[in-house]
């Protein structure tokens, strides 16, 4: 069965990454040629101050008092120059929000999985087209910049990373050091020749980024006083350094200047997904080239902002923040990143009507190039029989397309000049689209036909080898032969199609995986003749009315990706379960007990998602709940006359308490401290991840007989997860774990009411001497619903106290325990960890629950596997890459939520056998009897 075992780790894996390929490949194409407007530029110069985290109605909204919350930006779009909402897409993180911004395009998914660092993709921006470029800021984001560029031509200045303290007294440091270095640089110059000439070229660049708003609202939450001190700290430091600007080139007119943001925040202090506290950011440009304010009497948006914001007779134009490149560009007069995928916003120039059309013109250029490679390209590698171009832009259209605007602008017919260039963007674009997607319906069929083959395979497993359905075939030596060259002859088929169109390596994994499985599957079609028979048998109502009920059940845990709600709605129907199969009728307290747990932990998935206000007191109330419960338990423990009891096991329990009460005070304490600002005490930090390394280790020395470890179980892993709580998800544990208790009892009264076997004394029961092959007994009907009950609690695990959104866009005040500066990978890291404490107390109840109900956990197992396998087919359909960026980041996060619950779940199996059953042994005293 290792086999087995690797061969559906292997299968999963690749239905895993398949959906990257399918659709999220990288979109970017090279070879293109740079375009460049012909027409001198209107600015010499630019300086672009990107205000990390800033949300657009957290700058332009006014005091309670009526006054602007930035007076010199307000003066600015009042007087001097034009404003707008940019609008962000999702992942709304600081990487792929300064991609959109300085090249153009919108990173793809793959790139989060990069992180924050790095260039996953080699692009070109405007800082690489520029003459110079001089950055200041944060050491996450200017890297980037620098890397991608060609030549020694993008300067960068950054503080250490250390500085980007959560925890820290004011994070508005972080702006005021930007300030200072960009003065410092001026001042500089007197005294530098080279730079001096430097900075008095043409084409030149100066880069302000501001990390001081985010990591307030981070830490403070963007309501916050901090959050708004530090707006008006940036807004003084803007003002400060354009007059320094002005006054360094003796007011010539020829700099411009944009401000704008990545991306916003939620109120709670995060971001990541598409709400549109997130999305919206604001844009001010004002200096050379740029258009003054412009009066209207009414301007239609589809929200009220204007009116809030007393904005009304201004005239605001929104873009979306890929636009913001290629305005940069035409500012200064630099060819446009040749990656970049937004559209000129017009009415932020104030040109000649010839210099836009020609700037629309090379636009609409730019972005034709990247459809001819990309066309050239599929056009490679698909046989010329099967490919179908993109009709609207065949080679003569585009040249028509083309044609026709140049002489537009020769007639000095600009409007229609502007327009056509508009329409020819836009299929441009269209036509991207076209042939990026254009081998998915066949990717995602082979991957569909694989997906039902090796679940077929895996049912067929189990009927053959776990349950007394069918009788054992003899096989058919001359027909397997065929069979199998058959399928060779398949496989070679499709591997040598595949060669003659030079496909990808991976395309041949996708399209080649269904032959072998398939080939499995009917390999055993005796085993399926036989089942039909014996089916037929049986009685139809039963055997469809299970069927239903199944479907019905697996429909109901892919609805709760969508709606936690629908968990609640489970939950009071296993409340009845004892009620609907009579066992309350032999077991009313335990039936009373579970019905009870059950409606508690019901409670959970109706409350608002985890992170939105910390709530200490309910974690240090959990902590206490946990000790309380620990003494009773210990009570009980020593008055049970056990024989196989010894005190020194007990110690253990005393050090785990001392953990948890340990860990509350923790909890407690760094709360206080960061209210007051003083910093995560030190003391603190290293207790907390004492208490990580050490709570498994204390786990393994406990006894191993069934309730002893459980119960240990849940105290090591209490002591760290109250550490990652910040309110009532601390309760969530303790609430779940009664409920796996009671399970493990009432799977004992379903054993008996089924005369299954007997039934074990469960006080005595220890795992360690569980694992006797001999006892282990055939499949019944009611092992699906074990089965099923334990993919519900996981799910019940994960979206108890909150959705995926909770991790995309994370809080990091989970973590202040551990770690106050920001380290993305290390943060992710414990927040996963919080994730994972949850499924580790379900799958160690399954591992009980399997041992003492006498199965093999394999056989159980393939059945968790098929429902998995059955709920990941519907989100590989649901998986959407267009619509709004949360619609699309939802649909990928449950397909990969489905497929690495599977591959985790196979995981976690074996981590719950290890944590049952093995046992540190510690020397001990021997007494000496006298």
């Amino acid at each position: 069965i290792p086999v087995f075992i690797l061969a559906g780790l292997l299968v999963h894996c690749v239905f895993l990454v398949s959906i990257f390929d399918i659709y999220f490949s990288s979109p970017l194409v090279h070879g293109m040629t740079p375009q460049q407007t012909p027409l001198p530029p209107p600015a010499k110069r630019l300086v672009l101050f990107v205000a990390d985290g800033l949300r657009a109605d957290s700058l332009y909204e006014l005091n309670s008092n009526g006054t602007p919350r930035a007076p010199y930006l307000r003066s600015i779009l009042e007087n001097n120059g034009s404003w707008g909402i940019s609008h962000t897409r999702v992942p709304t993180e600081s990487r792929p929000g300064h991609v959109a911004l300085i090249a153009g395009f919108y990173e793809d998914v793959s790139a989060v999985a990069k992180g924050w660092k790095e260039n996953p993709v080699e692009f070109d921006s405007v800082f690489n087209e520029s003459k110079y470029t001089w950055s200041w800021g944060s050491p996450d984001i200017l890297p980037m910049f620098a890397k991608g560029a060609t030549g020694d031509h993008v300067y960068t200045f950054c503080y250490a990373a250390e500085s980007e303290d959560f925890g820290a007294e004011d994070a508005a440091k972080l702006d005021t050091w930007v300030f200072d270095h960009v003065k410092s640089f001026f001042n500089s110059t007197r005294s530098n020749q080279t730079l001096f000439s430097a900075l008095n070229e043409e084409k030149v660049v100066l880069f302000l980024h501001l990390l001081g708003i985010d990591t307030n609202g981070h830490a403070h939450r963007p309501n916050s006083r901090e959050y708004q001190e530090n707006i008006k700290q940036v807004d003084e430091g803007v003002k400060e350094i354009a007059s320094l600007i002005d006054d360094f080139y003796g007011n010539d007119g020829k700099t411009a200047f944009i401000l704008t943001s990545d991306h916003g925040m939620t109120d709670w202090g995060s971001h990541g997904a598409g709400h549109p506290s997130e999305t919206l950011t604001p844009l001010i440009v004002w200096g050379a080239g740029v258009n003054y304010p412009q009066e209207v009497t009414s301007q239609f948006f589809e929200d009220n902002f204007l009116k809030e914001w007393k904005l009304e007779n201004l005239k605001r134009i929104d873009v979306n923040q890929a636009d913001i490149a290629p305005l940069m560009a035409s500012l200064i007069g630099v060819p446009f990143p040749l990656n970049s995928v937004g559209t000129l916003p017009l009415e932020y120039l104030n040109s000649s009507a010839h210099f836009k059309a020609e700037s629309m013109f090379t636009n609409a250029v730019q972005i034709l190039e990247q459809f001819k490679v990309k066309m050239s390209q599929k056009k490679k590698t698909t046989l010329s029989f099967l490919f179908t171009p993109f009709k609207p832009l065949s080679d003569s259209e585009q040249i028509n397309f083309l044609k026709k605007i140049r002489l537009y602008i020769q007639q000095q017919k600009y409007d229609e000049a502007v327009a056509l260039c508009k329409t020819l963007i836009n299929l441009a674009l269209e036509g991207l689209s076209y042939y990026h997607t254009y081998d998915r319906l066949f990717l995602g069929l082979s991957i569909a036909v694989g997906f039902v083959g090796w679940t077929t395979y895996v049912i067929l497993v189990i009927i053959k080898a776990h349950t007394n359905l069918t009788k054992t075939v003899p096989t058919n030596e001359k027909k397997s032969t065929v069979l199998f060259y058959s399928f060779a002859s398949a496989g070679m088929i499709i591997a040598f199609f595949l060669l003659i169109q030079t496909c990808p390596w991976t395309y041949y994994v996708y399209c080649l995986l269904p032959v072998p499985v398939w080939y499995a599957v009917v390999r055993e079609i005796p085993v399926i003749q036989d089942l039909a028979t014996n089916v037929l048998s049986l009685h139809m109502g039963q055997s469809i009315g299970f069927l239903l009920v199944c479907l019905l059940g697996i429909e109901i845990l892919v609805f709760s990706f969508f709606y936690r709600s629908a968990l609640t709605v489970g939950l009071l129907v296993f409340a009845g379960w004892p009620v609907i199969t009579q066992l309350w009728i032999q077991a009313k307290t335990r039936a009373l007990i579970w019905t009870l747990l059950c409606v508690l932990l019901a409670m959970f998935p109706l409350m608002p998602v985890v992170g939105r206000e910390p709530n200490i007191p309910l974690v240090i109330a959990a902590g206490l709940l946990t000790l309380l419960i620990s003494f009773f338990s210990l009570a009980s423990l020593r008055k049970s006359e056990n024989k196989y009891r010894n005190n020194e096991n007990l110690k253990v329990y005393f050090y785990q308490m001392f953990s948890v009460a340990l860990s509350t005070y923790v909890v407690s304490s760094t709360h206080n401290s960061l209210t007051n600002k003083q910093g995560l005490p030190v003391l603190n930090q290293i207790i907390s991840w004492m208490t990580l390394v050490s709570s498994p280790v204390l786990l393994l020395l406990s006894p191993t007989f069934l309730f002893q470890r459980l119960f240990s179980i849940l105290l090591s892993l209490m002591s760290t997860y109250l550490l990652l709580s910040t309110g009532y998800e601390a309760l969530f544990p303790l609430a779940l774990f009664g409920l796996m208790f009671a399970w493990i009892n009432m799977e004992q009264e379903a054993l008996q009411h089924y005369g299954l076997s007997l039934k074990p004394k469960l006080a005595v029961f220890n795992f360690t001497y569980a694992v006797d092959i001999t006892q282990f007994r055939q499949l019944h009907l009611d092992d699906v619903r074990r089965s099923f009950f334990f993919v519900f609690f996981i799910v019940t695990a994960f979206f108890g106290t909150g959705n995926i959104a909770s991790i995309n866009s994370f809080d990091p005040a989970s973590v202040y325990c551990f770690l106050t500066v920001f380290s993305p990978f290390m943060m992710g890291g414990l927040l996963l960890l919080k994730v994972a404490i949850p499924f580790v107390l379900v799958s160690c109840a399954f591992e009980a629950v399997q041992v003492t109900t006498q199965l093999s956990s394999k056989s159980l197992f393939l059945i968790v596997l098929v429902i998995s396998d059955i709920m990941a087919l519907h989100f590989f359909f649901l998986v959407k890459d267009y619509g709004s960026w949360l619609d699309i980041g939802t649909s990928i996060s449950h397909y990969v939520l489905v497929m690495s619950l599977t591959i985790f779940m196979m995981v976690m199996n074996g981590l719950a056998q290890l944590l049952t059953t093995q046992r540190l042994g510690l020397p001990r005293r021997t007494k000496h009897h006298s």
